[in-house]
Formats: C-alpha cells, structure tokens, sequence
C-alpha cells in the first residue's frame, strides 16, 4: 500500500517529540484487531443496559462520538468500574497483529522522544508493542488511566500529557487514525499526520465518519503507510 504524498510545506524537521496514537495507528487497520475490542465493549453495553445487542451497539457508537470513548459515556452516564470495563474489552487475540521490523526501524531512528497517547491502557498497548518487536520503543505509554479516563479528544487529555512530560508542542508532532484527535494538537502548535486505511477498505463493524478524512486545515499530513512515510519524512 502506497503512502499519501505528504503535504511539501510542512516539514518535520523540527520535531523533537514524536506521539503516537495506539489503535488502527502503529498496527494497520486491515488486521481488524480493533474490531475484536468493539464487539466486546458492545457486549459490556449490553450487559450493562439489558439492551439487545443492535440497541446497545447504537448506544456504544454514540457514546463513542460524544464522549470520546464508549468508557467514558459509560462512566457519565452509568457509573460503570473503568479497570472493570478496561479487562473485559483487552481480553482478545493479539496474534492479528505481526512483527513490523520497518516500521519499528522508523520510529526506532527518529531524532528525539517517543510517547505513546492512547485511549485504551497500557497492558493492550504492552501487548500490541510486543507483537510488533517495538517493546523498548517509546519512553512512556500514556493510557487512559493516567488522562484520569478524560480521553481524546478532550484537551485535558493533550494537556495532561504535555506537561508530564514537559513537551514544547511547537517541537512535537502527533500521528491518529482519528481526524477528531487531530484537532486539539493542530491548535496548541503540533504537526499532525492523519495515518489512514486506505480507499477498499471496508469493515461492517466501522462507521464511515471514523475513516474520514477531510483535508481540513488542522491535518498537515496524511499517510496509509506509516513505516514508509516516517522513513521518508520531510
């Protein structure tokens, strides 16, 4: 799969921080490992709420786009135990995801820190890190338990993370398989790379709103291949 032209303005050059989504990002979309998680948290919802599995898939998908994530929703709304909800939806089948040794390479040889920023915890990231062979790749994983279960795209989640770690936003950049969480990173002064799944892909369990992507001003870059684009990087 061939990466997007990158935008030729906007260079990377700068870059002393490098921040990685987890989910559909560092793993290709392709493998569907996601989907194993979605179908679980529509299962937790069910179990939750009593509602049939369409009604609570419908509820899962909105508190997804309000909230930022189904956890969060299910927080507010039923005051659900996240490390609960947390063990249940991680309980799947790692092996879709396989070594990536270029991609570990590239992100291996970029000049500066690198931190993963996910929604999901750091045991799913954990175990994501070791199917790829990048287990001693980033200094810190920054999960959803350290954001305090405020997720992106929230800014307290952006700015949490960048005072921990004392990161000049002006000298990071921010990679997402998500538009949305592409937003507040754009306005605090990060170059954004909007890391997508390509034209065929298709996946019943996936709303086209999560797979757009808008060209819109707040996204610098866009690649389908990650390890090539950071191999290449302007």
């Amino acid at each position: 799969m061939n990466a997007i032209t990158p935008t030729p303005t906007r260079s990377l050059s700068h870059v002393t921080d490098w921040v990685f989504d987890l989910d559909n990002t560092l793993y290709p979309r392709t493998c569907n490992l996601f989907a194993q998680i979605d179908v679980r948290i529509t299962h937790y919802v069910m179990a939750v709420t009593q509602l049939e599995f369409a009604e609570a898939r419908a509820l899962q998908k909105g508190y997804y786009r309000d909230y930022g994530t189904t956890l969060n929703g299910l927080m507010t709304r039923h005051d659900i135990d996240p490390n609960d909800f947390l063990l249940s939806v991680h309980a799947i089948d790692y092996s879709p995801v396989d070594p990536h040794p270029e991609l570990v390479s590239a992100i291996s040889g970029l000049p500066g820190r690198k931190f993963i920023l996910t929604n999901g915890d750091v045991g799913h990231a954990r175990a994501v890190l070791k199917r790829l062979g990048g287990e001693d790749l980033f200094e810190q994983v920054h999960d959803i338990r350290a954001m305090d279960y405020v997720p992106k795209p929230h800014l307290s989640a952006y700015d949490g993370f960048l005072s921990r770690y004392d990161i000049d936003p002006n000298r990071a950049a921010m990679f997402d398989d998500l538009e949305k969480n592409l937003l507040v990173p754009h306005d605090v002064g990060m170059a954004t790379v909007h890391v997508v799944a390509g034209k065929d892909f298709a996946h019943e369990q996936v709303d086209a709103w999560e797979l757009g992507s808008s060209g819109g001003a707040h996204i610098h870059h866009v690649t389908e291949d990650l390890a090539k684009f950071l191999a290449n990087r302007p």
